[in-house]
């Protein structure tokens, strides 16, 4: 993997939100790979459970947190899962998210742009205020917001603005969280082939590794407000 970063996060713990499959998924099991503690999320536990049957042949801690982040009862219910199993947050993804169904741009109801909205934007922005303030006090944290490049295709508007509004929101973060060691970055995976992105994405999954890795092993006072391209990066022997 090209670039200056760190070896290891032995005894850290990530929380990777919407980690029961694909990208989340393979994040969960990239960070597992430099000793990472992960918390794993999903709808329900029952959903977890692939996850952590793939994490089990890594020598690290995991926890599982379930929760609707399209709720107000979700989010609080990841949040306290969090604190109970795990005590707090060193990496956070804000890798779960919702993509409305194709549609004319004219005809997109109002509760279709808040439902995408609502996990998308609001449960990202909820969950970064719930572990930011700790990461500050320790002097470390690493938070990275996932985007993406989608462009020009109004029928998946509501999507793509909310993907555009964790742009501005990463910005202005990046700009609160300077000189903490708290470093916040978005990560755009690339166009992979997902339940969400479809059978006709420009990459097979497993590709978002190892450039997924990149924020979170950023050295001390590293990159913040950046954008970073999964594919852009690659193993290195």
């Amino acid at each position: 993997m090209a670039g200056k970063s760190v070896t290891s996060l032995a005894g850290r713990w990530a929380l990777v939100t919407g980690s029961s499959r694909g990208i989340g998924q393979q994040i969960a099991l990239g960070l597992a790979q430099f000793d990472c503690n992960v918390v794993v999320h999903g709808r329900t536990r029952a959903n977890t459970r692939k996850t952590l049957e793939l994490l089990a042949s890594y020598p690290v801690e995991t926890a599982v947190v379930a929760g609707d982040l399209g709720t107000r009862a979700g989010i609080r219910a990841v949040v306290r899962g969090v604190e109970r199993r795990a005590g707090h947050i060193d990496i956070l993804y804000n890798n779960a998210a919702v993509q409305n169904e194709w549609q004319s741009v004219w005809k997109i109801e109002r509760s279709t742009w808040e439902g995408v909205f609502d996990v998308n934007v609001f449960a990202l922005v909820a969950l970064c205020n719930a572990f930011a303030p700790g990461m500050i006090r320790r002097g470390y944290g690493r938070i990275v917001n996932l985007t993406s490049g989608i462009r020009d295709i109004p029928e998946l508007a509501p999507y793509s603005v909310s993907k555009a509004a964790v742009d501005k929101y990463t910005a202005d973060l990046a700009a609160r969280l300077k000189g903490t060691n708290v470093l916040v970055n978005t990560l755009d995976p690339g166009w992979l082939r997902t339940d969400m992105g479809g059978p006709n994405g420009e990459h097979d999954v497993t590709t978002v590794l190892p450039g997924a890795l990149v924020p979170a092993l950023l050295p001390d006072f590293g990159a913040s407000g950046k954008r970073f391209s999964a594919q852009e990066y690659e193993w290195s022997d």
